[in-house]
């Protein structure tokens, strides 16, 4: 029977499909804690559509409650977060235009669907056998006459059909798209000479890079220009940028002497205590091994003290002190093969029953094929494969430490019991458990308030303007680092524990100065500098990349002005340049040996009569000229082959960016950031 709890578990793969088809981008997300004012604030904008909190909200906590996630940690919570606003981007975007589109989906496409003769993914992956991978029908109707009488499953039955509608309909957009899609006969034949020609010959040329910048002068006339000429280059999502400081908190030398005092007294202790244990569980910094290890397991070091019955250490090693000592010693195999077979705790009986009849010969493989309740091994016959000893704890270990090849054991472990058959054990070797205590090196509680107290006294000192921000700046020794957030962004780069940082930074105004926050073990305190909301990025803003355009072009101009000559080598000689060969050169080349990344001198080779001397080509690091002398034909690809592998990447290309494209046109706003 498919229970609900089945179905919440085939759900996560089921959403995940869907969202992989549906949507290819806007890899979004936001944590569900939050704290605003106001009655149910606009979370962000689709397609015109105003998205409210309330409305997110409902879409996430049942999107969490369908799949049975938990929001163990901040990436559960954002592949949750994830999927609602795609939901929501589906249900604003993709529907109207399914709908303007004429594609429906109907009921007997529907009942297809839910019957198994024509299953979507979303269906199958609640309903298939995962032992036989085929559709199971009955778990179907089981399904629905729980849904007659439990309006949560009969919620789950109706989410589900919204699903498979949801996946069918994509499924003939895209079948759509892909009709769309034509190569001719042209493109055949080109596809053809660009597999199979290969081309060697001479080229010469000249690097940006040797022309000095001196002899160039750039007017904002020319920058104006070329921004205006090339201005779908500089679009760009909405953005905040902020000045922030980091006050690292580091350990003092005083804190340094103190630690290894404290540690040094503590290694004195370690070494004689005589319950080792007691000792160990005492310290708040020591730590027992569940399992056992081998000497080969162990640093040289350690393993050479510890084998000898010494303690090992205190020794400071990766940042921390550490100290160990053997706490027991067991001879078990150093791997072992093994199949298993798991039952619940509650069938005990028929746990004892399966050991007499496989002790005396019974198949193995069949019965756990037939009896374990562990899905993923019991379709293979029960097979674990083969593990090391030290990947064994508490009963596992005690029973397979003295196991040999043959041998059948029972284990009684979280609320299942398991039978353990044993078809390889290697030769047993000395196995040690070990007892340690480790001191990271890290700041004092003191050290940690004076360095607080500093980023106050800045936190105070830097308010009201950027000039007064970096001034306090110079005054506290910090210097302030600047970061763009764009849009959909949840951290700072290179600051994974920003989160608070960045929601800050959504509700802010320019010229604010934040709390002082806690990012791992240092303090940040960021001012908000500029809000950019322009579709395109301001000349002041790109004006580096307009000046390095400009004068790429003026290079080019003043190269090519100096050019002279017939042939490759005079004019090389009227560059200044050597005369170099290239060969096997072809149209999907991708670096060319002394020249580089340059698609357009690959253009050019491909496509330039032998023997013919090549017009300057503009390349991204500097102007060259090729000549190709040799030509040769392989027979890599055919007519047909070519044709058919065309259609299969323009295919892949309109399937890949035609969502995106769609997206884009929808114009959406995500303004999540703000309150989560």
């Amino acid at each position: 029977m498919a229970s609900l709890n089945t179905l919440r578990t085939k759900f996560g793969i089921v959403l995940s499909i869907i969202i992989a088809l549906a949507l290819l981008a806007f890899i979004l997300s936001l944590k569900t804690e939050m704290g605003f004012s106001g009655n149910d604030p606009k979370v962000g904008v689709i397609d015109g559509e105003k998205i409210h909190y309330s409305e997110y909200y409902d879409q996430y906590e049942q999107i969490k409650t369908q799949s049975g996630a938990q929001e163990s940690d901040e990436q559960q919570a954002a592949m949750l977060a994830n999927a609602a606003w795609q939901s929501l981007i589906s249900k604003y975007v993709l529907t109207p235009g399914f709908d303007k589109l004429g594609l429906r989906v109907t009921e007997p496409e529907r009942m297809a669907m839910a019957s198994g003769k024509q299953p979507t993914q979303a269906f199958y992956s609640a309903f298939a056998d995962p032992r036989t991978g085929t559709f199971n029908v009955a778990a179907v109707s089981d399904f629905l006459a729980q849904a007659e009488t439990n309006p949560q499953a009969a919620q789950m039955w109706a989410r589900l059909n919204e699903q498979a509608r949801t996946e069918r309909e994509m499924q003939k957009y895209f079948g759509l798209v892909r009709g769309g899609v034509f190569v001719n006969a042209l493109e055949v034949e080109q596809g053809v000479k660009t597999a199979n020609n290969l081309f060697a010959g001479k080229w010469t040329g000249k690097k940006y890079t040797d022309v000095p910048d001196s002899l160039f002068q750039i007017t904002s006339a020319e920058l104006k220009s070329y921004y205006n000429n090339h201005k779908d280059l500089f679009r760009q999502s909405p953005s905040r940028t902020i000045s922030y400081v980091v006050f690292e908190v580091a350990p003092t030398d005083d804190d340094l002497l103190k630690l290894e005092q404290k540690v040094m007294e503590v290694g004195k202790e370690f070494a004689a205590a005589e319950e080792l244990k007691s000792f160990v569980r005492a310290n708040r910094n020591g730590r027992i091994a569940d399992n056992f290890v081998t000497a080969a397991q162990l640093p040289e070091d350690e393993a050479a003290a510890l084998l000898d019955g010494k303690t090992y250490g205190p020794v400071l090693k990766n940042n921390e002190w550490t100290m160990a000592r053997v706490l027991a010693v067991k001879e078990a195999p150093d791997s072992l093969g093994l199949r298993h077979i798991v039952l619940p705790s509650s069938e005990e009986k028929l746990a004892d029953s399966l050991l007499t009849v496989l002790r005396n010969g019974g198949d193995f493989a069949q019965a756990a094929a037939r009896y374990s309740v562990y899905d993923a091994t019991a379709a293979n016959g029960g097979e674990v494969g083969v593990m090391p000893f030290s990947a064994f704890v508490g009963e596992f270990a005690e029973a397979l430490g003295n196991a040999k090849a043959g041998d059948i054991v029972k284990i009684a472990s979280g609320g299942t019991v398991q039978l353990m058959q044993v078809y390889r054990a290697d030769k047993p070797v000395k196995h040690l458990q070990i007892a340690s205590i480790t001191y990271p090196v890290e700041a004092s509680a003191d050290t940690r308030r004076n360095v607080h107290n500093n980023a106050g006294s800045f936190m105070v000192n830097a308010k009201g303007s950027s000039e007064a921000f970096a001034a306090a700046a110079s005054e506290a020794a910090v210097t302030p680092r600047v970061a763009v957030i764009n849009q959909g962004d949840r951290t700072l780069r290179g600051m994974e524990d920003s989160r608070d940082v960045v929601r800050w930074v959504y509700g802010a105004e320019p010229g604010d100065v934040s709390e002082i926050f806690s990012v791992g073990k240092d303090y940040v305190i960021a001012m908000l500098t500029a809000v950019d909301n322009d579709e395109y990025a301001s000349m002041e803003k790109v004006e580096a990349q307009l000046r390095a355009q400009v004068l790429r072009d003026k290079k080019y101009d003043y190269i090519v002005k100096d050019l002279a000559g017939s042939t490759l080598a005079e004019q090389a000689a009227s560059l200044g340049a050597e005369v170099a060969d290239f060969k096997d050169v072809s149209f999907s080349s991708f670096y060319l040996e002394g020249i580089g990344f340059e698609p357009r001198v690959v253009g050019a080779i491909t496509s330039s009569q032998q023997g013919v001397v090549s017009a300057p080509v503009k390349g991204l690091s500097g102007v060259f000229i090729v000549e190709v002398e040799d030509a040769q034909q392989t027979e890599k690809q055919n007519a047909e082959g070519e044709k058919v592998r065309a259609q299969a990447m323009y295919e892949n290309m309109a399937q890949q960016f035609f969502l995106p494209a769609v997206q884009q046109m929808a114009k959406i706003e995500d303004l999540r950031g703000k309150y989560f």
